[in-house]
């Protein structure tokens, strides 16, 4: 939706952003606001075809500076520690602008060295992620979700906690888990005992009516 975002959210947004935990407390996260439509489009264009982009009326671009982060740890800093930091820097200013009733996107396919180019980020930076944000103008369908169970281990990788909800005291999942489990066995049962109650009463109405 092409409704402006206000001053004040934007603020709280990249606020937000910059409580983001680094490694070292290197802080070496960077962000550029872009309002001009004209920039926006162009950007939109070098995303893989997401243009849909486009229809942001505000994006932010978060980079790191690289050079710094690898001056204090090598290679790791370089490739991970760098796009670590930028990544919990996104993820706070998504829950934000969600908190404010605001609608964002993770976009990390694009155009790197374009992107670069059109926004004279420096070589020593590097741009990780696009954010478009702007009011949503319709309800994201519910995501698939992998079940809790599938995805935390215990004490090592693939050695799965049975019960999970019991581990984190969410017993009524627990249980509406027990009674989804159990419900096709109930209704066999139920249905079992309809059919037996039906015999039996069928032969006693014989019996009567024979006497």
């Amino acid at each position: 939706m092409q409704t402006p975002v206000e001053f004040d959210k934007v603020t709280a947004i990249l606020e937000a952003a910059t409580k983001a935990p680094s490694a070292g407390n290197m802080q070496d996260y960077r962000f550029i606001v872009i309002t001009d439509k004209d920039l926006i489009g162009k950007i939109a264009e070098h995303c893989t075809e997401q243009f849909w982009i486009a229809t942001a009326p505000l994006l932010i671009v978060v980079c790191t500076d690289i050079e710094r982060t690898k001056a204090h740890y090598g290679l790791r800093g370089e490739r991970l520690y760098a796009t670590q930091n930028a990544a919990a820097a996104t993820q706070n200013m998504l829950l934000t602008a969600h908190n404010l009733d605001l609608g964002t996107c993770w976009v990390g396919s694009f155009d790197e060295d374009y992107m670069s180019d059109i926004l004279k980020i420096p070589k020593h930076a590097r741009p990780q992620a696009i954010i478009p944000v702007g009011y949503p103008d319709e309800e994201p369908r519910e995501k698939e979700e992998t079940p809790i169970e599938d995805m935390v281990y215990s004490n090592a990788y693939g050695n799965k906690i049975e019960n999970m909800h019991f581990v984190t005291q969410e017993y009524n999942k627990a249980i509406e888990k027990l009674i989804k489990k159990t419900e096709p066995i109930v209704e066999s049962g139920v249905e079992k005992l309809k059919q037996q109650a039906q015999k039996a009463y069928e032969k006693a109405r014989d019996k009567i009516s024979k006497k």
